[in-house]
């Protein structure tokens, strides 16, 4: 079976460095999704979602705008399409991004010494066509990890927050990043923290009949 091809639809470079660190070179589009309105409008229709359902219905929304997007100038760039979104829940409440520093601050002033669940969405597109082995087909998962963070002083919050890096990540958190040494620990999939679960991405490529091993690069 040939090698098949895939494409990353988010801007996110730790995703990309961890498909890459495990000998995957994805393509990358970012999507035009507006996050806050795709939430907005599935809980208008089913109600308040839970954290790992935010995660999933963001993940699928980004992986289909970019395949609109592919579709539409009949872009044949890679054959699996792949949209992730991770949210930090807390306390029964869903964070992503912190929308400014002082949010941020507020934010780690209830993380510090206590534990969130991480959970990333994950949903995958076959664009293949039957006769290429293409199944048509989508899948989605949700791997969910706890974390347990470590007790900061109002000092370490600050300088954390002045690096700029939890304005840019779900969470207001890395485990790979310069926030590595607040992270306590974690029971669950390391590099769904990261953005990606391998594993879990290995178990949905492969419902799409496709082995791991066929992804990775081969020069």
């Amino acid at each position: 079976m040939p090698p098949v091809t895939l494409l990353l639809a988010s801007a996110s470079p730790a995703r990309l460095a961890t498909l890459r660190a495990a000998g995957v070179d994805p393509a990358v589009l970012v999507s035009a999704v507006d996050e806050d309105a795709a939430v907005a409008a599935a809980e208008a229709t089913h109600g308040p979602l839970a954290a790992a359902d935010v995660a999933l219905l963001l993940a699928r929304a980004k992986a289909e705008d970019v395949v609109s997007a592919l579709d539409a100038r009949d872009d044949t760039v890679a054959d699996l399409v792949l949209g992730c979104d991770s949210v930090l829940e807390l306390d029964g409440e869903v964070h992503g991004k912190p929308a400014d520093a002082a949010e941020a601050v507020v934010r780690w002033r209830r993380m510090r010494n206590a534990s969130g669940v991480l959970h990333t969405g994950h949903w995958l597109v076959d664009r293949r066509d039957h006769g290429a082995g293409g199944s048509g087909g989508m899948v989605g998962g949700t791997a969910s990890t706890t974390v347990h963070f470590a007790d900061l002083s109002d000092d370490e919050i600050d300088a954390y927050v002045a690096t700029g890096e939890p304005l840019r990540v779900a969470g207001a958190f890395t485990l790979d990043g310069i926030g590595g040494p607040y992270v306590a620990g974690i029971e669950g999939d390391p590099s769904s923290v990261i953005g990606v679960s391998l594993p879990l991405l290995r178990e949905l490529v492969g419902e799409l009949g496709v082995t791991w091993h066929l992804l990775r690069r081969t020069a």
